[in-house]
Parts: C-alpha cells; sequence; structure tokens
C-alpha cells in the first residue's frame, strides 16, 4: 500500500515538472535575504521643503546625520529643508547636526547656499570666541571643507598664538604655555574640530579616551593611531587626513613631541568648566 502512494506521488510531481516552462527551470534562482532597513526619507507625491523638513526633524540626531546626504542629493529642495533647519535652530546650542548641516551646504557650494550661509551663519555655527582677538575663521572654513592636515597645522599655529611671541618664533610648545591657555579659546577650536567631523576629532575626544584608560598613554597611542607596536606613525605620510581615521586621530599639534605637553591639554581646566 504504501509503495502504490510513493509511486502515486512521484508520478503528479513528474507531471508538474513537465508543465513547467523550460525557461523557468533553466533560470538562476534568486535568494532573499532579510537585512536590517535602512533610514530613507518618504517622497510625497508633491514633496516641498516643509514636508522634507518635517520627516528630517522627527529622526534621532544618529539618523540626522545619516539623512544629511540624501537631502542634499535631491536638489535645491534638499538644500531648502537643511537651510531651514538651520534657521529654526539658529540660537540653539550648536551640536554635531547643526555641524554636518553647515559643512553640507557649505560643500554644495550653490548660489543658494551661499547666499543663505553668507547671511545667515557668515562664521559658521560655532561662536568664535576668543580671549586674545585671535581669528578662528580660516581654520572654520579649513574644518568645513574637510581639509584637515591643513587645519591641523592651522590649528597648532593658532595655540602657538596663544602662548606668544617666543612660541610663534620656534614654532612648538612646552607644557607650561599650555597650562596658561585661555579656557575660551580652547573650547572654540576644541568645538570647531568636534563638530566639523560627526564628533570624532578634538580635544575632548582624545580626553575621554585617555581618562577611560586610566591616563595611560601607552594604551592610548594604539588606540588613536599614533603608534602601532613599536614604531610611531610617520608625519605626515602615515596619518589619516579624513574620516575613516580612528576616533580621536586628530588634531596633532604638538603632542607628537612628547606626553607632557599633551597632559597638560587634556588636564586643563577647560574641560572641567561649564562656563
Amino acid at each position: 500500500m504504501g509503495g502504490k502512494l510513493l509511486a502515486s506521488l512521484l508520478s503528479r510531481h513528474l507531471q508538474t515538472v513537465q508543465r513547467i516552462p523550460a525557461t523557468t527551470l533553466n533560470s538562476p534562482i534568486t535568494f532573499c535575504f532579510m537585512t536590517e532597513p535602512k533610514t530613507t526619507l518618504v517622497q510625497e507625491s508633491e514633496p516641498d521643503s516643509s514636508n522634507l523638513l518635517r520627516q528630517f526633524e522627527s529622526e534621532s540626531a544618529k539618523k540626522q546625520l545619516q539623512l544629511i546626504p540624501q537631502l542634499v542629493s535631491q536638489g535645491n529642495l534638499g538644500l531648502e529643508a537643511l537651510m531651514e533647519f538651520l534657521l529654526n535652530h539658529q540660537d540653539a546650542q550648536p551640536n554635531l547636526v547643526m555641524g554636518k548641516v553647515y559643512q553640507a551646504l557649505f560643500q554644495a557650494n550653490t548660489d543658494i547656499s551661499q547666499e543663505f550661509l553668507q547671511k545667515n551663519f557668515p562664521t559658521g555655527v560655532v561662536p568664535l570666541n576668543s580671549a586674545q582677538n585671535l581669528d578662528y575663521q580660516p581654520l572654520q572654513k579649513l574644518l568645513a571643507q574637510q581639509e584637515f592636515q591643513a587645519a591641523d597645522v592651522l590649528t597648532l599655529q593658532n595655540m602657538c598664538q596663544l602662548a606668544g611671541d617666543s612660541a610663534k618664533q620656534r614654532g612648538w610648545l612646552y607644557f607650561t604655555e599650555v597650562e596658561n591657555f585661555p579656557m575660551i579659546d580652547l573650547k572654540t577650536i576644541n568645538q570647531l574640530w568636534l563638530l566639523h567631523s560627526e564628533g570624532k576629532f578634538g580635544f575632548s575626544v582624545q580626553r575621554e579616551m585617555w581618562l577611560s584608560l586610566g591616563k595611560n598613554f601607552t594604551k592610548l597611542w594604539p588606540k588613536i593611531g599614533w603608534k602601532s607596536g613599536n614604531n610611531w606613525t610617520r608625519y605626515p605620510q602615515e596619518f589619516i587626513w579624513d574620516l575613516s581615521a580612528p576616533r580621536g586621530h586628530l588634531p596633532l599639534s604638538n603632542q607628537l613631541r612628547g606626553s607632557r605637553v599633551i597632559t597638560s591639554l587634556l588636564s586643563h581646566p577647560a574641560w572641567s568648566s561649564n562656563s
């Protein structure tokens, strides 16, 4: 009985296979796998900048950072939404999203985006405060363009200016000079690096990592890509001058001359002050 049932089932299966077109049998088999959904902006039937802005505002800061390139790719419509976003947050404390939005508009380099930035954010989204009236706009522009190597050189020059004429002439810093840096200037420099690197670079990032490692520089150097095994990273060719670098990789400034300068920098009162 079981043998007859098996034969019957096999016969039906063969008849079904014979009815399938040859082209179907010869077609390659496609397998579908589940993947993590990617955040995208929903296209309206008649989209406008206000709809795009509402969608953008409804997302978390992490997703907003991911969505900014999508808005830029939408042309003027997306740029208008980003401009509205910046205007709406003009009086807010600068954050990573504002920094990347400004950077996207700056790099878009269209007539409308340049006119908007020049009118509303002529010096960027970070207040360029200085106790010694230093002009940080050149540094701001380099970082907005992600010209990190040039920005690193200028950062050291700015710090030597803060230290005085002797440091400007020699081109590097003593740790005792770093201790006397104005807090407001260090915060300005740090905020520029932080906001124009999506939070990846800056003295505050290096300080956070240093503290998490028990202030152990031997552990810090490889973490930030300044040393590999027993070999120090060679300047400038072995350093990474873009966002693919390890967290805390930049700025370098004068730290490569030893740990005393960076110890003074990362221990500066600026990082524990809310003023």
